[in-house]
């Protein structure tokens, strides 16, 4: 694989193409906004989304999804979630290969069918099989060339054993999972337990709080994940418990601020309408939930979120319903 396509110039799509760049010889880095790719050609920065990290010289720039993705070895979608579907469309006329690997990094699902993103892509290009790419990964860590362990899932072993060949290296360490139904949920429902976790650090109550959360929040990923055809031992991962630990306990989590500014009084809309970057895990609890319902799931977490986050409800009006629900067994 000589070139490597990553669509999707936000603070991850940005960490990956410098992440990878050694491995490859080109890498195309496409971008929605134009002034956003003569900003990063002019100034070797993508001083928006990803400030204060030098983009490798075998990095260029684009808004043409015809000039990104023709002749690449490797597509990388790293794009939200909520224009998946918008952009593999206008992407499918220049899949000139069939050997052309395709890799979902988008963290996700779509809230108007209820499908994950390898699901969205099979869906409009017609020609399995996808690779997903999850994992603990923050996009200034993995730009830092801090060490990172991540996941290539996919059906196709070969698939997911060449991708994790090629790219892992370095400070990346890839393993590969043939369960990508669990990782692309464990990816997905992360983020809505990252929004409670910033709600209970929002409100101070104390890592006893965050633990429970993390363990039960873990206990529902695993149950929409079964109830979709996903392998419970794989949310014991680092698709699972992995990256749920990182976005609820970490910092640099852009859901977990959500959660904490929520529970400075601020609504979602003034959280949103100041945020460049997408919170994954606002459109997730949306998906969730539907999810749930659909499948008649037991997942109070994800719904006292989507009390909050939908119907105004307060943070700590949810805490309390979720404490005095009835007992009953682990």
């Amino acid at each position: 694989m000589k070139t490597l396509a990553v669509i999707g110039a936000g603070s991850f799509g940005t960490a990956l193409a410098i992440a990878f760049a050694p491995r490859v010889e080109h890498v195309r880095l496409w971008a929605f906004e134009q002034d956003l790719v003569d900003a990063m050609r002019a100034n070797g920065e993508n001083e928006v989304f990803l400030p204060g990290f030098r983009l490798p010289g075998n990095i260029s720039f684009t808004t043409d999804l015809r000039e990104a993705v023709t002749g690449a070895d490797c597509i990388m979608g790293a794009m939200p979630s909520q224009h998946a579907r918008r952009l593999y469309s206008e992407m499918r006329p220049y899949f000139s290969m069939r050997q052309q690997r395709l890799v979902s990094a988008t963290k996700g699902i779509e809230n108007s069918t209820l499908l994950r993103m390898s699901q969205v892509i099979e869906q409009v290009l017609d020609r399995p099989p996808v690779a997903v790419l999850t994992g603990p990964s923050f996009a200034k860590e993995l730009a830092a060339g801090l060490p990172s362990a991540m996941v290539v899932a996919s059906n196709n072993r070969h698939l997911a054993s060449e991708i994790q060949e090629h790219f892992s290296g370095g400070f990346i360490r890839l393993y590969t999972q043939d369960d990508p139904i669990g990782c692309e949920i464990g990816a997905s429902i992360k983020n809505v337990v990252s929004v409670a976790s910033g709600i209970v650090a929002g409100l101070r109550l104390g890592h006893n709080t965050t633990a429970a959360l993390i363990t039960r929040g873990l206990r529902e990923m695993t149950r929409l994940a079964e109830a979709l055809g996903g392998r419970a031992e794989t949310l014991s991962g680092l698709a699972g418990l992995g990256d749920m630990v990182l976005t609820c306990t970490g910092d640099l989590s852009r859901n977990r601020r959500v959660g904490i500014l929520l529970a400075e009084g601020q609504t979602l809309e003034q959280i949103t309408g100041s945020m460049r970057m997408v919170a994954e895990g606002v459109h997730t609890t949306y998906a969730a939930y539907d999810l749930a319902v659909k499948h008649n799931l037991d997942m109070p977490i994800v719904k006292a979120m989507y009390q909050i986050l939908k119907n105004g409800k307060t943070p700590r009006e949810a805490i309390h319903e979720l404490m005095e629900r009835p007992l009953r067994g682990e």
